[in-house]
């Protein structure tokens, strides 16, 4: 089996993205909640052996886990907003503790990333598990991306972490806890984190890109949904010109401008990242549609836009059509990008077929 080590400078949800990763990151904001339980778990003796951790990709879920292995095995505290110290993060971002094991996705024959976790994966935990304690006394297991686990793996998993060995604890990491057996998801103690507040993104983003126009951080911060890890990927990426050749388009309807909409095909099919954004972004978008017609109309939850202009687009379309023929383009938008991203479809077919399809919606 062939294995590379992780780089851990980046991050492993946004790859192409300056955000850091979870193992190098020397802060957490905006999860000062679930940061309280785990250090009051800690304090009190009372730290389950097996952590659950969920929520959508890039809010902060596997800074909190390395954040937790820092204050067990090397004292850094465990509070909102403390920075780890310099000589602890270096430590662990760079996989040098002994007591620390990170699982996550490994490497095939061909020097790729695999799209599961395998069982040869998790065997690593037994006998890190039982050997004897150092550095601290703890020993901790970070395994992220728990939803990707095969059945054997997941199984395997299970029978590790029902009882695992006084001082060491697993911590699983899921961006779809749903996807995770019912049997392992209930052997661990779950912690649930939220999406940050656009806020608190936008706030992020000039920390991490401060080069980043000011006007532009609050729209990418609402594109991203509440995840800085994406936001910062969304940046790097033009994201927020892609929202608004689309939204551009979309003003075009029910009649869509032909040209505009190959010229968009054309440059997403270069850019196959790009192509998935902007069905990203239709899939959201009519998202939002859907619950503003289904409210007769009224901007659902006070809904005003990423960008000016978007809230006329939206609440002319929603007097459109049907509630059901909605629901239905909204359904398939879906489908096309996981089929595009799981079937490695021709890229600007697939972009010309969604839009195709919110034009036949839009005129009917």
């Amino acid at each position: 089996m062939n294995e590379a080590p992780a780089d851990p400078r980046r991050h492993a949800d946004f790859p192409s993205s300056q955000a850091p990763a979870p193992r190098a990151n020397p802060l957490l904001e905006g999860h000062g909640e679930a940061e309280r339980r785990l250090a009051h778990a800690a304090a009190t003796g009372r730290l389950a052996g097996a952590w659950l951790i969920g929520g959508p990709k890039g809010i902060g879920k596997a800074t909190l886990a390395y954040r937790l292995a820092r204050h067990l095995l090397a004292g850094a505290p465990l509070d909102e907003g403390a920075p780890a110290a310099a000589d602890k993060l270096a430590r662990f971002a760079g996989g040098a503790h002994g007591g620390l094991l990170a699982i996550e996705t490994g490497w095939n024959r061909q020097g790729r990333r695999r799209g599961e976790i395998v069982i040869e994966d998790i065997r690593r935990l037994e006998p890190f598990f039982h050997r004897s304690a150092a550095e601290g006394g703890w020993r901790v297991a970070v395994i992220d991306g728990a939803e990707l686990m095969n059945r054997s793996a997941a199984n395997a998993a299970l029978k590790l972490i029902e009882e695992p060995p006084a001082g060491a604890v697993a911590v699983l990491i899921s961006h779809a806890p749903a996807r995770l057996p019912a049997t392992l998801a209930s052997r661990c103690r779950k912690l649930f984190l939220r999406p940050l507040a656009a806020e608190k993104v936008a706030e992020l983003l000039q920390r991490y890109l401060p080069e980043l126009a000011a006007d532009e951080r609050l729209p990418l911060a609402r594109l991203a949904q509440g995840s800085i890890g994406r936001a910062m990927a969304l940046a790097e990426l033009g994201g927020l010109t892609l929202y608004r050749d689309m939204l551009a388009l979309i003003a075009t309807a029910p009649a869509l401008d032909r040209l505009a909409l190959h010229d968009l095909a054309d440059r997403l099919n270069r850019h196959g990242d790009a192509a998935h954004i902007v069905l990203d972004f239709l899939a959201s978008w009519l998202a939002r549609l859907v619950r503003q017609a289904a409210a007769g109309g009224r901007a659902a939850g006070g809904f005003e836009g990423v960008v000016a202009g978007e809230g006329e687009a939206m609440a002319r379309l929603a007097g459109t059509g049907s509630l059901d023929r909605w629901v239905e383009l909204w359904d398939k938008t879906i489908r096309l990008r996981e089929q595009a991203a799981s079937l490695n479809l021709d890229r600007k077919q697939v972009v010309l077929a969604a839009f195709g399809a919110f034009e036949a919606a839009a005129r009917s």
